[in-house]
């Protein structure tokens, strides 16, 4: 099963992503709010609500913040008038990208999403032309220095329907299958140890390492301009960036 970086590597990203936390609040609840109008308020009957809540509270949404947003899509009052479109696309140097959006308005949500790629030497794809790169899995984050037996821990997930687990420098990470995520989730958190974050999410199967400082550059632009968008809700690449930009400003 292939590797994810995601919490052990992503301290070039932080600075920018804390400089948008304000529009953060209002992707998650506009994901929370679609999730209860397709599915219902249950999350234990719901798991596309119980992996937006798992992502809310991550971010320390308001559980009053959490709870108005499920309601509104509850009532299926017809505020709740978004759908969920899927973009693949490349990007710099040949790189796969996979651009997950809720929008009531698809033809400018395509539109922006198609200038975003094209002004940094991309271009969005066709359907299905990058999935084949990537696999949906439930992914557990854990802090390593917090975890006394390791062997323990990864016996105690098997055994709950985890797949597999890998070990980074800092951080322990649990992959399972997605139906099999929220009950490993839950048994995980009565281990009473650090729970960097959880969520279903794309892994690429292989990364591709970029070592041109150039390329990479504009990967990030293309990155956080996609991120910025208030339709877009999550982005995944395949893209192994430089050590050397976790420290310089763009």
């Amino acid at each position: 099963m292939a590797g994810h970086s995601k919490w052990a590597n992503t301290k070039h990203r932080k600075g920018r992503q804390d400089a948008k936390r304000s529009k953060i609040f209002t992707k998650l609840s506009r994901a929370l709010t679609v999730a209860a109008k397709e599915g219902g308020s249950d999350p234990d009957y719901n798991t596309a609500l119980a992996n937006a809540i798992e992502k809310a509270k991550a971010e320390n949404m308001p559980n009053d913040n959490i709870d108005r947003a499920i309601k509104k899509g509850a009532s299926n009052d017809g505020s709740a008038a978004f759908e969920t479109i899927t973009y693949e696309g490349y990007g710099p140097g040949g790189t796969a990208f996979i651009v997950h959006a809720l929008t009531d308005n698809k033809n400018r949500t395509a539109a922006d999403v198609r200038h975003y790629f094209t002004k940094y030497d991309g271009n969005l794809g066709s359907s299905n032309c990058v999935a084949y790169l990537f696999d949906r899995l439930g992914v557990i984050a854990i802090e390593k220095q917090a975890v006394k037996d390791e062997d323990l821990l990864m016996l105690t997930a098997i055994e709950n329907g985890a797949e597999d687990m890998k070990t980074e420098e800092t951080v322990i990470e649990i992959f399972s299958l997605p139906e099999n995520h929220q009950q490993v989730n839950q048994v995980i958190k009565a281990l009473d140890v650090p729970i960097l974050g959880a969520e279903v999410t794309l892994i690429p199967k292989t990364q591709v390492a970029v070592n041109d400082l150039d390329i990479a550059k504009k990967i990030l632009k293309l990155i956080d301009a996609l991120e910025d968008n208030d339709d877009v809700q999550e982005v995944y690449h395949n893209c192994q960036l430089p050590e050397a930009l976790e420290e310089e400003e763009l």
